[in-house]
């Protein structure tokens, strides 16, 4: 606080100051006071928990604004943290402000702290005041925030979960929807849906779920504020006032405590699904209020009782029924309606018609309707409404049936049809429901002549729709009088009037036979208008291939008309029908006009009866016509085709085929047997394959060649080959024996060859290459062959005594074996012979035929000198051929 220290030493000049200083310390000391606002006292908190809404009062003096603090009053967290202007109740002096909590007020304790503000200055916070919520310590019970709340659709709703003591949280559900949870307290948690959309009727169920499974829930209600329409108030007793009004929308809200309630002039309604509510007098004005949880709406009507009138339903329908018409009867529930100007409809319906009868009066109590039809059963119903002021139609009553009397059937509509001979048919259509006017019971036909007495009167059942008439039996009718049919329809009121017939045969024939036109609605026919004709025509049509007892079907025309369209299910397609114009048909009927046409031409049936004569060199056709039930078309004409009898056939593509066919065949045929030889030659013949060649033998070794012969008492082996094989380069196995420059060449020529070769020995050839000819410097003289006997084992495997290079082969028989060597081992192969024209000729003994046992060798040849081979390229190239050519023309012994 400011000071002000005067000192003074004399008393008379120190007092005026001092009073100033008293002044302005006075005047220090109440600026002060006015700076600093109060602090608010008295704070108290009220809660509307249904709408989540805390009140808070306090006495905060003349200050207008404030600074509000809200806590979590557990973790000590701002909810809500601003500068308010409160108003003072003048009632109790007190400031109040209301804030809007986003959670549920009992999810957790809050805590409320005021101070007074003055443009920048503050007082000192209120005391703290606590709001306490559900989730304290001495509530220990599992809790769930709001319950059974009823939103609108489309907003946000906060749901909190207070969990038992010593519990674990572990989630909250909305359907099966797991949802995002903050947690306010240490026991409480909280989840917000946004958007909520309608719920059923049941609502939907928001669950919290704990740790140890125990869990709680609440129920949610989602709709809509109620929406009206289309309200309107009228009468029916004209005094009373009934409303009626409709729903634009569903609330989507059911139950006695979320259900729309409505109420008309402040009276309130219980109505059902008709939405309508029923006021004793008629007020003129009216205000329907409809409301429920989310809201409230209301409309209003006004009008004047005349104007408003809608009858209710006539009752206690009775009816006075004839033959042709009806009396309908009713009664109505107000006398009020006796005075009553009305309008009412009579709605009549039989089994196949409805007919709307309109009538007028004033207390309109009963009608007579006509065009009725005899023996017909109706059913009637009847609604009126005011003919001055007309509002609305009244409710149909109910349905009321009756049934016509009886009367005499209408009269038939007869035709006949007449053949040559006199006799014919009297027919007629039947009567439908409208004609018979009742049951039929039967008909009656007579035939009569105007000029006679004498009547012949025949009685026919109900079912019977003609009858044959002889005109020759009756004697009295005469050949050349004129005779009617006529035909009575009865029934169990009567009979009815006659129809009659003229009953004559029509020969006249037309010049000119039309052709009708043809649509998908029938045979449309025209004919020119007589003006002197004044009676009635009848259209007669039949099959034209009909002439006896025809079943003529007939239509009737009124006079003055020029055209028809023929309509008949019965048409078909490829038939000819007669169409017969007649006028007067009940006096005297004068044919006017023939058509005859098709529904659709068709392919005759059957072909031109044809018959050929001959006449000398000329040829006479003749044909008879297509009956005409096969005809199916008019004949325009005939096509004559004359041919010489031949024909021509076009065979080429067989042929053709034919001959592909065949060439098909022979191609399969000979792949199948190139295979199977090729085939067996694999399994027959076994090549060996070439050994290396050593290159660093010098010369070649001339290894002679040894014949081998058994005893005569020796079995031999006579195994032959299952084929032979043969080379352009035939050489032997064992060394090459020198020849002769006309010998083999193609033991010649195989030294040049350096590929395998196979040798077939032993087998006879006529001027061969094959033969060895002897040497001209040798001996002439042949030495016997020797005979070896073999008293050893199998040994396959000889070895031939090699010479030496200077051995000269002068000898006979070089191919000698040494004693030692035959005499040991079986030799399969040894019959054989040199197939030398030297040694057939000298020992007079035949050389093997072909098929002997041969042995096969294979041979690798080294190459040879420079004399040798061109010594061996002058042997001439026949030698291989003719081997070749007596090869083929050999045969087996």
């Amino acid at each position: 606080m400011p000071k002000l220290i005067c000192q003074h030493t004399l008393k008379l000049n120190c007092s005026f100051p001092w009073l100033i200083c008293v002044l302005v310390n006075l005047l220090a000391l109440n600026t002060h006071a006015q700076t600093i606002p109060p602090v608010p006292k008295q704070v108290s908190l009220s809660a509307d928990l249904s709408v989540k809404e805390l009140t808070i009062s306090w006495f905060g003096g003349a200050a207008s604004t404030f600074d509000l603090i809200i806590l979590r009053t557990e973790f000590n967290t701002s909810v809500f943290y601003d500068t308010i202007s409160a108003t003072i109740n003048q009632a109790s002096g007190r400031h109040e402000w209301k804030w809007t909590s986003a959670e549920p007020l009992e999810c957790t304790s809050l805590s409320v702290r005021i101070r007074s503000r003055d443009g920048l200055a503050t007082s000192e916070w209120s005391k703290i005041n606590t709001f306490r919520g559900r989730d304290l310590p001495s509530i220990n019970t599992l809790q769930m925030y709001p319950q059974d709340r009823v939103v609108e659709v489309g907003s946000n709703m906060t749901f909190c979960c207070i969990v038992e003591e010593g519990k674990t949280f572990k989630e909250m559900l909305y359907g099966n929807t797991i949802m995002n949870v903050t947690r306010l307290s240490r026991r409480s948690y909280a989840t917000t849906l946004v958007n909520v959309e309608p719920t059923g009727v049941s609502g939907s169920n928001i669950v919290c779920r704990l740790k140890d499974l125990s869990l709680t829930g609440a129920v949610m209600f989602v709709g809509y504020p109620p929406l009206p329409s289309d309200f309107v108030c009228e009468t029916q007793d004209l005094k009373s006032a009934e409303c009626h009004w409709k729903e634009a929308r569903d609330s989507h809200l059911t139950g006695e405590r979320r259900r729309t309630r409505y109420s008309v002039n402040s009276r309130n309604c219980n109505v059902d699904s008709q939405l309508t509510c029923r006021l004793p007098l008629w007020d003129g004005n009216w205000t329907l209020m409809a409301e429920n949880s989310l809201g409230h709406y209301s409309l209003s009507d006004s009008a004047e009782l005349i104007h408003r009138v809608r009858p209710v339903a006539p009752v206690n329908l009775s009816s006075i029924a004839n033959a042709w018409n009806a009396t309908v009867i009713w009664q109505w529930t107000y006398e009020s309606y006796f005075t009553l100007d009305l309008n009412c409809q009579v709605e009549s319906t039989n089994h196949e018609s409805k007919t709307l009868h309109v009538f007028s009066g004033v207390g309109l109590r009963s009608v007579k309707l006509s065009g009725l039809h005899p023996d017909q059963a109706y059913t009637v119903r009847v609604r009126c409404g005011d003919q001055k002021y007309f509002w609305k139609w009244g409710d149909w009553s109910q349905t009321f049936s009756f049934k016509t009397q009886t009367d005499v059937p209408d009269p038939p509509d007869v035709w006949m049809w007449m053949n040559k001979d006199r006799t014919g048919l009297v027919v007629w259509k039947p009567l439908d429901y409208q004609q018979s006017h009742g049951r039929v019971t039967g008909f009656e036909v007579t035939l009569w002549n105007p000029e006679d007495v004498e009547q012949h009167t025949q009685i026919l059942p109900p079912n019977t729709y003609s009858v044959q008439v002889n005109l020759t039996e009756m004697a009295s009718l005469g050949v050349n009088k004129k005779v009617f049919a006529t035909v009575v329809v009865k029934n169990i009121k009567g009979a009815s009037p006659p129809s009659r017939v003229p009953l004559r045969f029509i020969d006249e024939q037309p010049l000119v036979l039309s052709k009708p036109v043809f649509t998908n609605n029938g045979f449309f026919l025209f004919w020119q208008q007589n003006a002197t004709n004044t009676c009635n025509y009848l259209v007669e049509w039949l099959d034209t291939s009909c002439e006896h007892d025809c079943p003529v079907k007939w239509i009737r025309v009124a006079a003055g008309s020029t055209n028809v369209s023929i309509e008949s299910e019965n048409f078909k397609p490829g038939v000819r029908y007669n169409f017969s114009l007649y006028s007067c048909p009940s006096d005297s009927p004068q044919l006017i006009k023939r058509w005859q046409g098709y529904t659709q031409e068709l392919v005759p049936s059957r072909s031109v009866p044809l018959s050929v004569k001959s006449q000398d060199s000329k040829v006479v056709i003749t044909w008879g016509e297509i009956p005409l039930s096969d005809r199916r078309g008019f004949v325009l004409g005939y096509n004559v085709y004359i041919s010489n009898g031949s024909e021509l056939a076009l065979l080429a593509d067989a042929l053709i085929l034919e001959m592909l066919g065949a060439l098909g065949t022979i191609t399969i045929l000979l792949i199948i047997v190139t295979f199977i030889c090729y085939k067996k030659r694999n399994c027959m013949v076994h090549i060996v394959e070439k050994p290396e060649r050593d290159f660093n033998k010098e010369t070649l070794v001339v290894i002679p060649e040894e014949e081998e012969y058994f005893e005569k008492d020796e079995p031999v082996d006579t195994d032959e080959p299952m084929s032979l094989r043969y080379y352009n380069q035939v050489v032997d196995d064992r060394p090459i024996r020198p020849r002769f420059p006309g010998s083999s060449a193609s033991s010649a020529s195989s030294l040049d060859s350096g590929h395998t070769d196979v040798t077939y020995t032993g087998i006879q050839t006529s001027g061969s290459s094959l033969v060895f000819q002897p040497d001209p410097q040798g001996s002439s003289e042949e030495q016997p062959p020797e005979v070896v006997r073999y008293d050893g084992g199998y040994k396959p495997q000889m070895h031939p005594k090699v010479l030496s290079d200077d051995v000269v082969l002068k000898s006979s028989n070089p191919f000698q074996e040494s004693e030692a060597a035959s005499s040991v081992g079986y030799k399969p192969q040894c019959s054989w012979h040199l197939d030398s024209p030297t040694d057939t000729a000298e020992t007079g003994s035949l050389a093997p035929s072909l098929g002997s046992p041969t042995s096969v060798a294979s041979t690798q040849f080294l190459l040879p000198d420079g004399d040798g081979d061109e010594k061996n390229k002058q042997q001439p190239s026949s030698a291989a051929a003719t081997w070749f050519s007596n090869l083929l023309l050999s045969s087996k012994p």
